[in-house]
């Protein structure tokens, strides 16, 4: 059975086109030959924590509250769906531990994270989240990785809920629908971070500033370290952002 024929046969709908007009990032090689080290703001100042170069499993972390339901069919780059924000592009390559963390290709990959207003779709109308977004799926999607081990998305900038910062989930598969990894993506803090600028875009949707906000150090999931889990993001409110993560699997 070809590869084409198997993914059907798991219930993926073939790989969408990845246009290049979609991401305004530097170019794959740039993201694996970086040592993934994470900028906190536009303007390149950095709060630099990383070990993404190092040849060790990226930190496994809860699947949380709201798991995509049917990942198989959500394949797509445009993850946005009727969502409003500020524009993110999102580049993440999977590598394998097992291979002196070799890019990984064939990996399928999840990824899923709530709106400007700390909402998930396909849940909602209960203690957890009372709107009701139980018949959406947007800001959720699946990829496969390319020769270079890349998927790439385009989506809004995260917003954040009590006792998360900002954050994205991501699930990882082999090419066989073997479960790899179940880790969450961190975003850098400080005060010229993308994090506290977004937040405090309030035409674009984010109201809540960051009053409240619970920061890394504070996070339930975060709260023992980001080292292998902080992206790098570079752009800015009114061009976008662009976040470049490094993954590794045991695969």
């Amino acid at each position: 059975m070809d590869r084409k024929e198997f993914l059907k046969g798991i219930g993926l709908m073939g790989i969408a086109a990845t246009g290049a007009s979609f991401f305004a990032c530097s170019g794959d090689n740039d993201l694996l030959n970086s040592d993934s080290s994470s900028t906190s703001g536009s303007s390149g100042n950095s709060d630099v924590t990383s070990t993404s170069s190092e040849c060790a499993v990226t930190n496994s972390e809860t699947a949380g509250p709201f798991p995509t339901n049917n990942p198989e069919d959500l394949e797509r780059v445009d993850i946005t769906g009727d969502r409003t924000g500020v524009d993110l592009a999102i580049n993440i390559v999977v590598r394998d531990v097992n291979n002196s963390c070799a890019v990984l290709q064939d990996a399928i990959v999840d990824i899923w994270h709530c709106d400007a207003a700390g909402n998930y779709s396909e849940y909602g109308g209960s203690g957890m989240q009372s709107t009701n977004y139980q018949s959406y799926h947007f800001l959720r999607g699946r990829q496969i990785s390319d020769a270079d081990g890349v998927v790439k998305f385009q989506s809004i900038f995260p917003g954040w809920y009590n006792g998360r910062s900002t954050h994205i989930h991501v699930h990882i598969y082999n090419a066989t629908g073997t479960s790899l990894l179940v880790t969450q993506i961190a975003f850098p803090e400080g005060d010229d971070s993308a994090v506290v600028e977004v937040n405090a875009a309030s035409d674009y949707g984010y109201t809540k500033g960051m009053s409240g906000y619970t920061y890394n150090a504070n996070d339930n999931v975060f709260g023992d370290g980001v080292a292998n889990e902080l992206a790098t993001i570079s752009g800015s409110v009114s061009e976008g952002y662009t976040l470049d993560h490094i993954i590794n699997v045991r695969a």
